[in-house]
């Protein structure tokens, strides 16, 4: 303090042992902030004679027009990967984005352990997009501190009745039936699912729900032993369908929970001497913009990225709003291209 003509919430931050947003929150009486720490806080702001700058904290309450957009980062196997279907939905999300006159203010969510003091609190967004989550388990946990705060804040995901928070998602359980049943009209009775159907993973389970249901929908049965777990890279397909071809089940078709599980599989089978779709069909999901382009060309349930940030940008802002909102759920569509084949004779 030496040298200075007055003191700041810096100030207050360094002596306290807190963040300067923590100092904030405290200086308002804020319950968010322990009491034992709003009086520490407080008492050391007396002693420093602190008074609020008016000016300032009107200024800070003002809105900044810039949204966060923090994506997941995945780092389960070693590598950091992002999920090429959100870098397809980033260009959709900045378009919706400017045309409300608004700039995106992109990062990774593992960067902070605080989303909201560090965005919303520090006036650097209005609000957050959050794509991807990882283990929905932990990331509910996190978000319902985000809810509890009062932060405006939506996220690309499954919509699951009294979860905390904003989300905006596709119609999983659909789109799962969808490739079922495209592949049970090509007469395909024994179709392999790749996906793992955990709480951890909703948005699998709801598109193995889907399977089920075009299954039973004809008179079939969904045989567990045709299920393995897969997660949302190539690598994990690919060792899922080892681990199918190695048991010897009988099979003709795989339905995958993802694109990118798709081509894990495509490379599994082709290494084992089986082509697509000329002994196996093959089906994805996500319509990323690879799959098109992929040899064959993959029949996959397309989720709209237009239509999905439109739908994210357009929530967040009738949040920070103070407007009636609810989660919602997009249509999906089947896209069909060369990886299932020919009906089966």
């Amino acid at each position: 303090m030496k040298g200075k003509n007055k003191p700041t919430s810096v100030d207050i931050a360094h002596l306290a042992g807190v963040s300067q947003p923590t100092v904030s929150r405290a200086l308002r009486d804020s319950p968010l902030v322990s009491l034992e720490t709003r009086q520490r806080v407080q008492r050391i702001a007396r002693e420093l004679n602190y008074k609020v700058d008016v000016n300032a904290r009107n200024l800070r309450s003002q809105r900044t027009n810039t949204l966060a957009l923090l994506l997941f980062e995945d780092k389960s196997e070693g590598e950091r990967f992002i999920n090429p279907f959100f870098l397809a939905m980033l260009g959709s999300i900045t378009r919706a984005t400017a045309n409300r006159g608004y700039d995106l203010l992109v990062s990774f969510q593992q960067l902070s352990d605080d989303w909201n003091a560090e965005y919303e609190d520090a006036n650097k967004a209005d609000g957050i997009i959050f794509l991807g989550y990882g283990d929905y388990t932990t990331y509910i946990e996190r978000i319902s501190k985000l809810d509890r705060q009062g932060a405006h804040f939506v996220t690309w995901g499954p919509v699951i009745e009294n979860q905390p928070g904003l989300f905006v998602g596709c119609d999983n359980e659909q789109g799962g039936y969808l490739a079922a049943k495209h592949l049970l009209e090509k007469g395909h009775k024994n179709i392999a699912f790749l996906g793992d159907k955990s709480k951890d993973y909703p948005e699998f389970r709801d598109r193995y729900t889907g399977y089920t249901r075009a299954h039973t929908e004809v008179g079939e049965e969904a045989k567990e032993a045709l299920r393995f777990n897969a997660f949302f890279s190539e690598e994990s397909g690919y060792q899922a369908t080892l681990e199918l071809l190695e048991t010897g089940v009988e099979f003709s078709a795989i339905s995958c929970a993802s694109d990118l599980i798709a081509v894990g599989a495509i490379k599994a089978l082709r290494q084992n001497g089986l082509r697509v779709p000329n002994d196996i069909a093959i089906v994805g999901f996500d319509d990323i913009p690879t799959a098109e382009h992929l040899a064959p060309a993959l029949t996959t349930i397309r989720q709209d990225t237009f239509a999905a940030g439109q739908a994210l940008v357009d929530s967040v802002l009738m949040l920070i709003n103070d407007e009636d909102v609810s989660s919602s759920l997009l249509t999906t569509n089947l896209i069909v291209r060369d990886s299932c084949g020919q009906p089966q004779t």
